[in-house]
């Protein structure tokens, strides 16, 4: 009778550590709750190389990422590991959704609505239109650098009559700092009578990195200089 109810102890004692084993394998597996830990994208230069990888912690591996909603810019994709890269070729906000899967039975998903910044790194516009005030062409450029490097920058403004003859209306050459926006530079030069076209060319280059930007405005009007009276 004892040798029974002692195989009858053990045997409960045995079947009591396969079942706590069993318990501890299952949670192993499960693993900590899925979750995505990218909340935010760095925003991406226009026309250049961009690569984020993207972050999420627990689920059963291996993960996979995909978009579910929203639109990426045109250049850049989203690959099942989570690395977002590409070249953007457009600028402008844009708003999708991600989406990571687990490998459980079932599996797990959560989703994240991101926002992708691309902007121009050199970016130039009119401060005030071209006019021509009696015999004098007057107006102002606005630039910004939309990097975090510092530019050594060129601006160059010519004038081109309507046989071809360029006249210079300004230069400036400057170091233009990271993420510095709206610095406004006036240009006003007499000019011969004639009709004009005004050709803007700025030039910016990152000696650090070997990496030149460009960015032009041509007046889309022509801009007429009249007789000395």
């Amino acid at each position: 009778m004892d040798r029974i109810n002692f195989s009858v102890a053990c045997l409960l004692v045995w079947t009591m550590l396969l079942s706590t084993t069993s318990l501890s394998q299952q949670a192993a597996a499960a693993g900590e709750p899925l979750a995505i830990h990218t909340v935010s994208l760095p925003k991406a230069l226009l026309r250049q190389q961009y690569r984020f990888e993207l972050r999420a912690e627990g689920g059963i591996s291996p993960i996979q990422w995909e978009v579910t909603g929203g639109s990426m810019p045109d250049g850049l994709a989203l690959g099942p590991d989570g690395v977002l890269s590409g070249v953007p070729i457009e600028t402008g906000d844009f708003r999708f959704t991600v989406t990571v899967t687990d490998s459980g039975k079932p599996a797990h998903e959560k989703s994240q609505e991101l926002t992708l910044l691309v902007v121009a790194p050199l970016l130039l516009q009119w401060g005030r239109l071209p006019k021509i005030n009696g015999q004098k062409l007057e107006c102002a450029l606005r630039l910004a650098n939309q990097t975090g490097q510092d530019f050594d920058l060129t601006v160059i403004a010519l004038a081109v009559n309507e046989i071809g003859r360029a006249t210079a209306v300004g230069y400036q050459h400057f170091t233009l700092r990271g993420d510095t926006e709206d610095v406004e530079i006036p240009f006003s030069e007499n000019l011969p009578p004639g009709t004009y076209e005004l050709n803007v060319d700025a030039v910016a280059e990152v000696p650090k990195s070997n990496t030149i930007f460009r960015a032009r405005l041509v007046t889309r009007e022509k801009l007429v200089v009249p007789p000395i009276p």
